[in-house]
Protein backbone atom coordinates (compact mmCIF):
# COMPACT_ATOMS: atom_id res chain seq x y z
CA UNK A 1 0.00 0.00 0.00
CA UNK A 2 1.03 3.60 -0.51
CA UNK A 3 0.71 6.07 2.38
CA UNK A 4 1.07 9.78 1.64
CA UNK A 5 0.64 13.15 3.31
CA UNK A 6 -0.05 16.42 1.52
CA UNK A 7 -0.67 20.00 2.66
CA UNK A 8 -3.20 21.08 0.03
CA UNK A 9 -3.45 24.70 1.30
CA UNK A 10 -7.25 24.71 0.90
CA UNK A 11 -9.26 23.31 -1.98
CA UNK A 12 -11.93 25.83 -3.01
CA UNK A 13 -11.69 28.85 -0.72
CA UNK A 14 -9.04 30.40 1.49
CA UNK A 15 -9.01 33.31 3.93
CA UNK A 16 -8.19 36.49 1.98
CA UNK A 17 -5.57 37.44 4.54
CA UNK A 18 -3.74 34.17 3.81
CA UNK A 19 -3.91 34.69 0.05
CA UNK A 20 -1.81 37.84 -0.18
CA UNK A 21 1.55 38.11 -1.92
CA UNK A 22 3.52 37.01 1.14
CA UNK A 23 3.01 35.77 4.67
CA UNK A 24 4.33 39.08 6.03
CA UNK A 25 1.47 40.95 4.34
CA UNK A 26 -1.21 38.82 5.91
CA UNK A 27 0.36 38.40 9.35
CA UNK A 28 -0.89 41.71 10.88
CA UNK A 29 -4.45 40.88 9.88
CA UNK A 30 -4.25 37.39 11.39
CA UNK A 31 -2.63 38.71 14.56
CA UNK A 32 -5.31 41.38 15.00
CA UNK A 33 -8.04 38.86 14.21
CA UNK A 34 -6.73 36.44 16.84
CA UNK A 35 -6.34 39.21 19.43
CA UNK A 36 -9.85 40.57 18.86
CA UNK A 37 -11.40 37.11 18.89
CA UNK A 38 -9.73 36.37 22.23
CA UNK A 39 -11.04 39.61 23.75
CA UNK A 40 -14.55 39.06 22.38
CA UNK A 41 -14.65 35.64 24.04
CA UNK A 42 -14.02 36.98 27.55
CA UNK A 43 -16.79 36.67 30.12
CA UNK A 44 -16.39 40.32 31.15
CA UNK A 45 -15.09 43.33 29.23
CA UNK A 46 -13.17 45.87 31.31
CA UNK A 47 -12.53 49.44 30.17
CA UNK A 48 -9.04 48.57 28.91
CA UNK A 49 -10.46 45.58 27.04
CA UNK A 50 -13.08 47.77 25.38
CA UNK A 51 -10.49 50.32 24.31
CA UNK A 52 -8.29 47.61 22.85
CA UNK A 53 -11.25 45.99 21.07
CA UNK A 54 -12.26 49.31 19.52
CA UNK A 55 -8.69 49.89 18.31
CA UNK A 56 -8.47 46.40 16.81
CA UNK A 57 -11.81 46.84 15.04
CA UNK A 58 -10.52 50.03 13.47
CA UNK A 59 -7.33 48.26 12.39
CA UNK A 60 -9.41 45.50 10.82
CA UNK A 61 -11.55 47.95 8.85
CA UNK A 62 -14.66 47.59 11.01
CA UNK A 63 -14.88 51.24 12.07
CA UNK A 64 -17.79 52.07 9.76
CA UNK A 65 -19.28 48.67 8.97
CA UNK A 66 -19.44 45.09 10.21
CA UNK A 67 -17.82 44.04 6.94
CA UNK A 68 -14.13 44.80 6.52
CA UNK A 69 -11.76 43.89 3.71
CA UNK A 70 -10.54 40.76 5.47
CA UNK A 71 -13.03 40.09 8.29
CA UNK A 72 -16.76 40.09 9.02
CA UNK A 73 -18.37 40.79 12.38
CA UNK A 74 -21.62 38.85 12.58
CA UNK A 75 -24.07 40.16 15.19
CA UNK A 76 -27.18 38.03 15.54
CA UNK A 77 -28.61 39.36 18.80
CA UNK A 78 -27.75 41.80 21.54
CA UNK A 79 -25.59 44.88 21.44
CA UNK A 80 -21.83 44.83 20.97
CA UNK A 81 -20.79 48.05 19.24
CA UNK A 82 -22.08 51.52 18.55
CA UNK A 83 -20.68 53.70 15.79
CA UNK A 84 -21.21 57.40 16.57
CA UNK A 85 -21.87 59.68 13.60
CA UNK A 86 -18.68 61.60 14.28
CA UNK A 87 -16.64 58.41 13.83
CA UNK A 88 -15.00 55.74 15.91
CA UNK A 89 -16.21 52.53 17.52
CA UNK A 90 -17.69 52.21 21.01
CA UNK A 91 -18.03 48.83 22.72
CA UNK A 92 -21.37 48.80 24.55
CA UNK A 93 -21.42 45.16 25.69
CA UNK A 94 -20.01 44.37 29.13
CA UNK A 95 -19.26 40.71 28.37
CA UNK A 96 -19.77 37.80 26.02
CA UNK A 97 -23.23 37.06 27.35
CA UNK A 98 -24.50 40.47 26.17
CA UNK A 99 -24.43 39.59 22.47
CA UNK A 100 -24.65 36.63 20.12
CA UNK A 101 -22.47 36.46 17.04
CA UNK A 102 -18.96 35.84 15.80
CA UNK A 103 -15.90 37.35 14.15
CA UNK A 104 -14.96 35.58 10.92
CA UNK A 105 -12.26 35.81 8.29
CA UNK A 106 -13.49 36.54 4.78
CA UNK A 107 -12.75 33.92 2.15
CA UNK A 108 -12.03 34.18 -1.55
CA UNK A 109 -11.90 31.45 -4.22
CA UNK A 110 -8.66 29.60 -4.90
CA UNK A 111 -7.17 30.23 -8.36
CA UNK A 112 -8.82 27.76 -10.79
CA UNK A 113 -5.47 26.57 -12.13
CA UNK A 114 -4.20 26.01 -8.59
CA UNK A 115 -7.31 24.00 -7.72
CA UNK A 116 -6.91 21.76 -10.75
CA UNK A 117 -3.20 21.33 -10.08
CA UNK A 118 -4.06 20.23 -6.54
CA UNK A 119 -6.34 17.59 -8.03
CA UNK A 120 -3.62 16.50 -10.48
CA UNK A 121 -1.17 16.10 -7.62
CA UNK A 122 -3.63 14.10 -5.52
CA UNK A 123 -4.24 11.82 -8.50
CA UNK A 124 -0.58 11.38 -9.46
CA UNK A 125 0.59 10.64 -5.92
CA UNK A 126 -1.40 7.39 -6.30
CA UNK A 127 -1.92 6.95 -2.58
CA UNK A 128 -4.07 4.24 -1.09
CA UNK A 129 -4.22 6.27 2.14
CA UNK A 130 -3.76 10.04 1.86
CA UNK A 131 -3.54 12.36 4.86
CA UNK A 132 -4.51 15.92 3.93
CA UNK A 133 -3.60 19.15 5.73
CA UNK A 134 -5.42 22.50 5.33
CA UNK A 135 -8.73 21.26 3.95
CA UNK A 136 -11.69 23.52 4.67
CA UNK A 137 -14.16 20.91 5.97
CA UNK A 138 -15.39 17.39 5.35
CA UNK A 139 -18.17 18.50 2.93
CA UNK A 140 -15.59 20.48 0.95
CA UNK A 141 -13.11 17.59 0.92
CA UNK A 142 -15.87 15.19 -0.11
CA UNK A 143 -17.03 17.52 -2.91
CA UNK A 144 -13.47 17.91 -4.19
CA UNK A 145 -13.15 14.13 -4.17
CA UNK A 146 -16.38 13.40 -6.06
CA UNK A 147 -16.43 16.39 -8.42
CA UNK A 148 -12.93 17.68 -9.18
CA UNK A 149 -10.89 14.46 -9.19
CA UNK A 150 -13.17 12.70 -11.74
CA UNK A 151 -13.21 15.84 -13.90
CA UNK A 152 -9.46 15.33 -14.35
CA UNK A 153 -9.80 11.60 -14.98
CA UNK A 154 -8.97 10.67 -11.43
CA UNK A 155 -10.66 7.96 -9.37
CA UNK A 156 -12.34 9.29 -6.23
CA UNK A 157 -11.29 7.92 -2.88
CA UNK A 158 -13.80 5.54 -1.33
CA UNK A 159 -13.54 6.96 2.20
CA UNK A 160 -13.20 10.63 3.23
CA UNK A 161 -13.04 11.77 6.84
CA UNK A 162 -12.29 15.08 8.51
CA UNK A 163 -13.11 16.25 12.03
CA UNK A 164 -13.43 20.01 12.51
CA UNK A 165 -10.57 21.37 14.59
CA UNK A 166 -9.75 24.48 16.59
CA UNK A 167 -8.77 26.84 13.76
CA UNK A 168 -11.38 29.43 12.74
CA UNK A 169 -9.75 29.82 9.32
CA UNK A 170 -10.97 26.49 7.92
CA UNK A 171 -7.61 24.72 7.73
CA UNK A 172 -8.27 21.28 9.16
CA UNK A 173 -6.66 17.85 8.78
CA UNK A 174 -8.27 14.70 7.41
CA UNK A 175 -7.79 11.32 5.78
CA UNK A 176 -8.84 9.79 2.45
CA UNK A 177 -8.52 6.11 1.55
CA UNK A 178 -9.27 3.68 -1.28
CA UNK A 179 -11.39 0.55 -1.49
CA UNK A 180 -9.90 -2.11 0.73
CA UNK A 181 -8.61 0.46 3.23
CA UNK A 182 -11.70 1.42 5.28
CA UNK A 183 -11.37 3.98 8.06
CA UNK A 184 -12.49 2.41 11.30
CA UNK A 185 -12.03 3.74 14.82
CA UNK A 186 -11.39 7.48 15.05
CA UNK A 187 -10.38 9.53 18.05
CA UNK A 188 -10.16 13.30 18.16
CA UNK A 189 -7.88 15.31 20.45
CA UNK A 190 -9.47 18.63 19.70
CA UNK A 191 -10.35 19.09 23.39
CA UNK A 192 -6.95 18.21 24.86
CA UNK A 193 -5.96 21.11 27.12
CA UNK A 194 -2.82 22.83 28.33
CA UNK A 195 -2.47 23.64 32.06
CA UNK A 196 -3.83 27.14 31.38
CA UNK A 197 -7.00 25.66 29.85
CA UNK A 198 -6.28 26.53 26.22
CA UNK A 199 -6.34 23.81 23.54
CA UNK A 200 -3.11 21.90 22.93
CA UNK A 201 -3.65 21.58 19.20
CA UNK A 202 -4.00 24.48 16.80
CA UNK A 203 -6.17 22.21 14.65
CA UNK A 204 -6.40 18.64 15.98
CA UNK A 205 -4.40 15.43 16.18
CA UNK A 206 -6.98 12.85 15.07
CA UNK A 207 -6.20 9.15 15.30
CA UNK A 208 -7.47 7.26 12.25
CA UNK A 209 -7.40 3.47 12.31
CA UNK A 210 -7.24 2.02 8.79
CA UNK A 211 -7.84 -1.63 7.99
CA UNK A 212 -5.70 -3.19 5.27
CA UNK A 213 -6.65 -5.90 2.73
CA UNK A 214 -4.26 -8.31 4.47
CA UNK A 215 -6.11 -8.00 7.75
CA UNK A 216 -3.70 -5.61 9.41
CA UNK A 217 -4.38 -2.21 10.91
CA UNK A 218 -2.55 1.05 10.52
CA UNK A 219 -3.04 4.00 12.85
CA UNK A 220 -2.38 7.42 11.29
CA UNK A 221 -2.04 10.55 13.43
CA UNK A 222 -2.49 13.65 11.24
CA UNK A 223 -1.08 16.95 12.47
CA UNK A 224 -0.67 20.62 11.62
CA UNK A 225 1.38 22.28 14.35
CA UNK A 226 1.36 25.95 15.32
CA UNK A 227 3.00 28.14 12.69
CA UNK A 228 5.82 30.61 13.24
CA UNK A 229 3.81 33.22 11.39
CA UNK A 230 2.32 35.21 14.24
CA UNK A 231 1.94 35.30 18.00
CA UNK A 232 5.63 35.84 18.79
CA UNK A 233 8.51 33.36 18.54
CA UNK A 234 8.57 32.37 22.20
CA UNK A 235 4.84 31.68 22.31
CA UNK A 236 4.75 29.79 19.00
CA UNK A 237 7.80 27.71 19.98
CA UNK A 238 6.20 26.85 23.32
CA UNK A 239 2.96 25.85 21.60
CA UNK A 240 4.71 23.59 19.08
CA UNK A 241 6.72 21.99 21.88
CA UNK A 242 3.52 21.28 23.82
CA UNK A 243 1.97 19.78 20.69
CA UNK A 244 5.03 17.61 20.06
CA UNK A 245 4.96 16.41 23.68
CA UNK A 246 1.28 15.53 23.48
CA UNK A 247 1.66 13.66 20.17
CA UNK A 248 4.56 11.73 21.73
CA UNK A 249 2.29 10.77 24.64
CA UNK A 250 -0.45 9.60 22.27
CA UNK A 251 2.09 7.58 20.29
CA UNK A 252 3.50 5.93 23.41
CA UNK A 253 -0.01 5.00 24.54
CA UNK A 254 -0.65 3.30 21.19
CA UNK A 255 2.65 1.41 21.40
CA UNK A 256 1.83 0.26 24.94
CA UNK A 257 -1.56 -0.94 23.65
CA UNK A 258 0.26 -3.32 21.31
CA UNK A 259 -0.23 -1.42 18.05
CA UNK A 260 2.82 -1.90 15.83
CA UNK A 261 2.03 0.07 12.69
CA UNK A 262 1.77 3.78 13.50
CA UNK A 263 2.42 6.82 11.29
CA UNK A 264 2.61 10.39 12.60
CA UNK A 265 2.31 12.71 9.62
CA UNK A 266 1.68 16.33 8.73
CA UNK A 267 3.02 19.86 8.63
CA UNK A 268 4.97 20.47 11.85
CA UNK A 269 5.99 24.03 10.89
CA UNK A 270 9.55 23.54 12.15
CA UNK A 271 12.84 21.95 11.15
CA UNK A 272 14.28 18.61 12.33
CA UNK A 273 16.95 20.30 14.48
CA UNK A 274 14.47 22.55 16.31
CA UNK A 275 14.02 22.37 20.07
CA UNK A 276 10.18 22.37 19.93
CA UNK A 277 10.11 19.15 17.88
CA UNK A 278 12.70 17.32 20.00
CA UNK A 279 10.12 15.52 22.22
CA UNK A 280 8.73 13.86 19.11
CA UNK A 281 11.76 13.48 16.82
CA UNK A 282 14.42 12.40 19.32
CA UNK A 283 12.59 11.21 22.44
CA UNK A 284 10.42 8.53 20.81
CA UNK A 285 11.09 5.46 18.67
CA UNK A 286 9.57 7.19 15.62
CA UNK A 287 11.82 7.57 12.57
CA UNK A 288 11.56 10.17 9.81
CA UNK A 289 10.94 8.69 6.36
CA UNK A 290 13.79 10.89 5.08
CA UNK A 291 16.18 8.59 6.96
CA UNK A 292 15.13 5.43 5.13
CA UNK A 293 17.72 4.03 2.66
CA UNK A 294 14.98 3.74 0.02
CA UNK A 295 13.93 7.37 0.33
CA UNK A 296 14.50 9.60 -2.74
CA UNK A 297 14.51 13.34 -1.96
CA UNK A 298 14.56 14.43 -5.62
CA UNK A 299 17.79 16.33 -5.11
CA UNK A 300 16.53 18.72 -2.44
CA UNK A 301 16.34 18.22 1.35
CA UNK A 302 13.25 20.36 2.04
CA UNK A 303 9.48 20.09 1.64
CA UNK A 304 8.34 23.73 1.51
CA UNK A 305 9.01 26.74 -0.72
CA UNK A 306 12.22 26.12 -2.66
CA UNK A 307 12.93 23.00 -0.59
CA UNK A 308 16.26 24.05 0.90
CA UNK A 309 17.46 22.43 4.12
CA UNK A 310 15.75 25.11 6.21
CA UNK A 311 12.46 24.33 4.45
CA UNK A 312 12.00 20.84 5.87
CA UNK A 313 8.72 21.23 7.78
CA UNK A 314 6.55 18.32 6.54
CA UNK A 315 6.97 14.88 8.08
CA UNK A 316 6.14 11.22 7.87
CA UNK A 317 7.31 9.55 11.08
CA UNK A 318 6.97 5.79 11.34
CA UNK A 319 7.04 3.35 14.25
CA UNK A 320 9.90 0.80 14.19
CA UNK A 321 7.81 -2.09 12.83
CA UNK A 322 6.25 0.11 10.15
CA UNK A 323 9.64 1.58 9.17
CA UNK A 324 10.86 -1.98 8.50
CA UNK A 325 7.99 -2.43 6.01
CA UNK A 326 9.00 0.50 3.76
CA UNK A 327 9.92 -0.64 0.25
CA UNK A 328 10.15 2.75 -1.50
CA UNK A 329 9.54 6.37 -0.53
CA UNK A 330 9.98 9.87 -1.85
CA UNK A 331 8.85 13.46 -2.36
CA UNK A 332 6.29 14.63 -4.91
CA UNK A 333 6.86 18.23 -6.08
CA UNK A 334 5.15 18.58 -9.49
CA UNK A 335 2.48 20.83 -8.03
CA UNK A 336 4.97 23.23 -6.38
CA UNK A 337 6.38 26.42 -7.89
CA UNK A 338 9.96 25.43 -8.92
CA UNK A 339 11.58 28.85 -8.85
CA UNK A 340 12.48 30.77 -11.97
CA UNK A 341 16.16 30.49 -12.87
CA UNK A 342 16.76 27.65 -13.10
CA UNK A 343 13.63 25.65 -12.41
CA UNK A 344 14.43 23.16 -9.68
CA UNK A 345 12.01 20.40 -10.68
CA UNK A 346 9.51 19.48 -13.38
CA UNK A 347 6.00 20.83 -12.93
CA UNK A 348 2.63 20.51 -14.59
CA UNK A 349 2.34 22.42 -17.89
CA UNK A 350 -0.60 24.30 -16.36
CA UNK A 351 1.65 25.73 -13.63
CA UNK A 352 2.99 28.95 -15.16
CA UNK A 353 2.91 31.34 -12.20
CA UNK A 354 3.39 30.98 -8.44
CA UNK A 355 -0.31 31.58 -7.79
CA UNK A 356 -1.16 28.55 -9.95
CA UNK A 357 0.82 26.17 -7.72
CA UNK A 358 -1.21 23.43 -6.09
CA UNK A 359 0.57 24.15 -2.83
CA UNK A 360 3.77 25.58 -1.35
CA UNK A 361 4.34 22.11 0.12
CA UNK A 362 5.59 18.87 -1.35
CA UNK A 363 3.78 15.62 -0.70
CA UNK A 364 5.57 12.72 1.02
CA UNK A 365 4.83 9.10 0.18
CA UNK A 366 5.95 5.64 1.23
CA UNK A 367 5.17 2.21 -0.18
CA UNK A 368 4.59 -0.23 2.68
CA UNK A 369 4.52 -4.00 2.70
CA UNK A 370 1.57 -4.17 5.05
Amino acid sequence: MRLAVYNVENLFDRAKAMNLGSWEEGRPVLENFAALNALLGQIEYGSADKARMAALMADLGLERSDTGKFVILRRNRGGLVRRPRDGGVEIVADGRADWVGSLELRDEPIDDHAMRNTARAMIDIEADVLAVVEAESRPVLAAFNTEILPALDGTPFRHVMLIDGNDERGIDVGLMSRDGFPIGRMRSHVDDRLPNGSPVFSRDCPEFEVATPGGGRLVVLVNHFKSKGYGGKARSDARRKAQAERVAEIYERLIEAGIDDIAVVGDFNDTPDSAPLRPLLTCTSLTDIFEHPAFADGGYPGTFGLCNAGDKIDYMLLSPKLFEKVRAAGVFRRGMWPGSRPKRWDVYPELGRPREAASDHAALWADLDI
